[in-house]
Order: C-alpha cells, then structure tokens, then sequence
C-alpha cells in the first residue's frame, strides 16, 4: 500500500499532538476518577460529550481530512475528532496514550435488509426515514441469518506495521478490537417500522418470539466467532460512551484482560420499549438480552428509552454495570431506584443546545435537577450529553455546556 510523504507527514504531524494529549497527567487523574465511580465510590459525577453534529464543528477547517487511501483517511479522521473534542470541549473524556487502528474485517450482520425510503436529509444530518416490513409473515423469519465473522489477519499485520512506521518515534500502535451491540430492537424497528411493530406485538406475540430467538442466535454466534478469533476489544475505554476503567477489566490505559467476552463490556436497549408496558419490556426483551448479556464481563444498557418505571426488570440482567437515564426518564425516581451498586447515567436533553437561542439558565437547571437527585439518593452519577443532532451551527454551546457542567458536578 502507497502512502504519499505528503499523506504520511499529515498522519505523523496528528500523531504528534495527539501524542502530547496523550502524555499529560491529567489523563491519570480523570482514569482514577472513572474507576471510582464505577466501582461505586464516586468522587463526584462524571461528564462525557459524544456524538457530536461533526458537520456543524468544521468552522475552520480542523475536520477536514486529506490523506486520500480510505483506511488511513479513517485512522486520520479519529485523530483529528479526537484532538478536537480535546482542545474544545475536554470535559472528562480520557485519551490513551496509544493509537488504536482497525483490523481488517468483516462482520455479515443479520443477512437481511431494511428497505429504507429518505423522507428529509440536510447534508451531515440526522435523516428521517421510513421502513417497510420486510418480516410480515412465518416463512420471512428464515432471513435472518447467523452473523458471520471474516478476519484478514494477513491484512492487519499489514496494516499494523505500516502503523508502526508511520508513527516511528512518536506513539505506540495496537489494533482495536470490537465490540457487541445487543439492541437487536433497533434493527428489527428498521425492518418492520415502529407502529408495525406495536400492533404485531399485540396480535401475534408468538411471531415476535420467533424472531427475537433467530436475532438472539444470530448475535450468540458472532459472540462465539470473535472469542475464537480472539477480536473482541479488551483495550477500548468507552462502551455506549462511557469510559469504562474498572479495576476488573480496565484498569489502566490498554491493560484489558485478553480480547474475549468475559473481559469486556457489551450494551443494550430496547428503545422503542419506551411505548409498551413494563410487563411486554420482561416478556419479549429481558430473556433474550439475558442470554447475550452473559456472555460479558460488564453490560451498559438503554439509551433513549424511558427506564425508570422498570428498572427492577432491567436490574435483572446479567453482570450490568450501568443504567441509563434518558430525558424520558423521571429522574427523582429513576434515582430513587437505582440503588448503590450501578451507575446513573444520565443523558441531559441534547434539545437544549438545538433551541433557537442557547438558554445557559435551562442547561444549568436540567443538570442540576439531576445532580441535587442523585445526591439526595447517594447515587453515583454520570452526565453524557449525547445524539446531538444540530447546534444551529455554533460550535461554542457545546464549550458553554461543558463549562455549565463541570461547575455542576465540581460544586
């Protein structure tokens, strides 16, 4: 594979900075801070900022990749999302002091489809869609597939040592590895359309059961097919945006305990089980994600789904570590509930930086809301701000929210 000298300086100049990130002690310290909290003995809440609106942030050009081949235009785009999350909005977010590449792989996924029509799309934004049933009858079923893993491990030497030339002198290089996503709702909702689904939960229970067995055997195998090929991500320091230091799996930067299941953290949700009662949420989610769930050292579960009103159902999955707690959750009592031994992780309304004019009043207030409930209920906590869609085109309220929060939880 070619490299330009022009490519290779551009990778090597990022390399540099996001080297002298890397190295400071602060990095040590927000690690500490992490593993407190998720062992149960919170120091003070934590604060993460994910999945940012990167079409709007590119003001002045910071984002904009150059090299040209596709692998390392990957690798160049991660350091420069990095460095710039880091020099505007730190919060606490933890920088290893390695750079992680890909390995050359692929996954089949469930071996089926959503048919998919665009109904709105702004450029780099979030676009709204509709799906059509593509699971409407028995013999449908049969699509879905068992997941299949292909690993080039040829490739990825490769790749690795082009890595280690390439930032010769100036950082360390490891292969990332993977890791499950085991909200196989979202994928059906995207195959059958959310209102469809509602109503053939209703009227034909039997037939969801049916499904979620195929999609829970599905994920089963490639659970089994990465332990085999040793690809599951012992090394990655985030699950569902989370930092995930534990002394368990995680104890330090790059010390997982070998890239099998049982060392590493997996997530889960049920999104769209925010509309049905907590009875359907025990019947047609909590089995299944139980036999996947046990598979994993750690388990973060939910997203945007409201919780609050099950969370003895939810607690009842295997190893979970961390909860979270959704603008449509009420947080008094999803803090009331959770108990001592899990993490609150709470996700403020991204709404409040999408509003006309940025209200610094609204933002305190939501968060503190939060705080001052966690508090009353010796909860340890966690903000991450997260599924920003828009920031109407201006960078700076996410530097003003971070600056909001960490008053909040530094208080």
């Amino acid at each position: 594979m070619y490299l330009s000298k022009q490519d290779r300086d551009v990778l090597r100049q990022l390399g540099s900075r996001y080297m002298e990130i890397a190295v400071l002690p602060v990095q040590k310290e927000k690690i500490s801070l992490w593993k407190s909290l998720n062992r149960g003995a919170m120091q003070r809440p934590m604060v993460v900022i994910d999945q940012h609106p990167w079409n709007e942030l590119n003001i002045t050009g910071a984002l904009t990749c150059q090299v040209q081949d596709p692998y390392w235009r990957g690798v160049e785009g991660q350091l420069r999302k990095t460095i710039y999350a880091w020099d505007h909005f730190p919060v606490d977010m933890v920088v290893d002091p390695f750079i992680a590449i890909p390995p050359s792989m692929t996954n089949s996924g469930y071996g089926i489809n959503s048919v998919t029509t665009f109904l709105a799309k702004e450029e780099g934004s979030v676009a709204s869609q509709h799906f059509e049933n593509v699971l409407k009858d028995w013999e449908d079923i049969e699509k879905i597939q068992p997941m299949r893993l292909t690993y080039n491990s040829h490739q990825t030497v490769q790749y690795l040592e082009e890595a280690k030339e390439i930032f010769k002198g100036i950082a360390p290089v490891r292969v990332r590895g993977m890791q499950f996503h085991l909200g196989v709702w979202d994928t059906i909702s995207m195959l059958m359309g959310v209102e469809t689904i509602y109503y053939e939960l209703l009227d034909r229970p039997e037939f969801f059961h049916a499904i979620m067995e195929r999609f829970t055997s599905s994920v089963l195998s490639g659970i089994e097919q990465a332990n085999a090929l040793g690809l599951h991500g012992d090394t990655l320091n985030t699950c569902h945006c989370s930092y995930i230091y534990t002394d368990e799996l995680l104890p330090d930067s790059g010390a997982g305990k070998g890239p099998y299941s049982q060392n590493c953290w997996a997530f889960g949700m049920a999104q769209l089980f925010s509309s049905v009662s907590p009875d359907m949420t025990e019947e047609f989610e909590l089995p299944y994600i139980t036999r996947m769930a046990e598979a994993f050292g750690m388990i973060y579960y939910g997203c945007c789904d409201r919780l609050d009103d099950r969370l003895d159902i939810i607690k009842r999955i295997p190893h979970l570590k961390k909860v979270s707690c959704s603008p449509w959750s009420h947080v008094e009592a999803f803090a009331e509930k959770i108990g001592p031994s899990l993490v609150m992780s709470n996700k403020p309304n991204p709404a409040y930086v999408a509003t006309d004019d940025f209200d610094c009043d609204l933002v305190r207030q939501d968060l503190q809301r939060t705080y001052d409930a966690a508090k009353r209920n010796h909860v340890n906590l966690e903000f991450i701000l997260k599924d920003i869609s828009t920031v109407r085109h201006e960078p700076e309220r996410l530097r003003q929210w971070a600056e909001i929060a960490m008053e909040v939880v530094c208080q």
